[in-house]
């Protein structure tokens, strides 16, 4: 039965999942590898809104039936994968009769904590993306994971000896090194779709500062921006740097600065006045920002255009 309740289910331990999904318990309290196609009770039956205390990494095949996540539908084709972080809040509905196959995998900080991938999975921003920014794998790449995946599941049900977490925290380093490649072929293969959002980021910056939107809301945040456009804010970021070799707050910080030297150049208004203008609430904040982007102060700007 579904929990109707508008406060997020935790599932505090890989444990508690697997009774949620009416498995046995798992064979190590801090990871576990899950066959899809074994899994007898599916998790969005039992739960709508929840989140995970834990990592999940999940590719998703040959499905059938409709699972919708937030206010959307999503069919899965070959080789779909998701990810998701300790925290991050799910919402979830299925259709009947629901099917698929493939492996997820699930591990709590804890299983790495010793370990440099503990650093490096905290840098991975695709643990934050949306669902409907999920990697899609090409054939080759979905039997390279899936190959991954088998290689985890077997030394996960091997006799654990002083080596085991030593070996599947290293499947589990290269797992994670191979995604983050091949979801930097995917922002390169959709780069025409990609060119759209940038297009779209342009004028949404535009018309925020020359609508006046600054002075009565402030300067833009990466939130406010992924919201308009429909992203996840680290996709957004990881996004635009795979096409400009800058983040979402570096475009915003370029469009503050280009407004900048407008105001500069075309009026006689103070440079604090400037700073107000444009949602600065102290003139050492605008000018520290504009130097770092420009080498010279407001002031030196000006000047050199006298």
């Amino acid at each position: 039965m579904k929990k109707e309740t508008n406060t997020p289910y935790i599932i505090q331990s890989i444990s508690e999942l697997h009774r949620l999904l009416g498995l046995p318990k798992p064979a190590h309290p801090l990871v576990s590898v899950v066959n899809l196609a074994e899994i007898p009770c599916p998790l969005d039956e039992n739960l709508g809104s929840f989140a995970y205390n834990f990592y999940s990494v999940c590719i998703k095949k040959n499905f059938t039936g409709k699972m919708k996540y937030g206010q959307n539908y999503y069919d899965f084709n070959e080789g779909t994968m998701t990810f998701f972080s300790p925290g991050q809040v799910i919402a979830t509905d299925v259709t009947d009769n629901i099917s698929l196959s493939g492996w997820w995998l699930v591990f709590h900080p804890d299983f790495v904590q010793i370990y440099p991938l503990l650093k490096r999975i905290k840098e991975y921003g695709y643990f934050s993306y949306a669902v409907n920014e999920a990697l899609h794998l090409s054939d080759k790449e979905e039997a390279m994971i899936t190959g991954i995946m088998q290689n985890i599941d077997q030394e996960y049900r091997s006799a654990i000896d002083t080596h085991s977490q030593d070996v599947m925290v290293s499947h589990i380093d290269l797992l994670l090194t191979y995604c983050n490649r091949f979801y930097s072929r995917q922002f390169i293969t959709r780069k025409h779709i990609n060119n759209d959002v940038l297009s779209k980021l342009e004028a949404l910056l535009t018309d925020y500062f020359e609508g006046g939107n600054v002075q009565k809301l402030g300067l833009p945040t990466v939130q406010y921006v992924s919201d308009q456009l429909n992203l996840s804010p680290n996709y957004l970021s990881d996004l635009l740097r795979s096409l400009t070799g800058q983040s979402t707050q570096q475009h915003i910080h370029n469009k503050l600065i280009e407004k900048a030297q407008e105001i500069l150049t075309t009026t006689s208004l103070s440079v604090g006045e400037i700073a107000y203008e444009l949602g600065f609430e102290y003139p050492q904040s605008f000018n520290k920002l504009f130097k770092s982007k420009t080498n010279l102060s407001p002031l030196e700007f000006r000047q050199s255009f006298n």
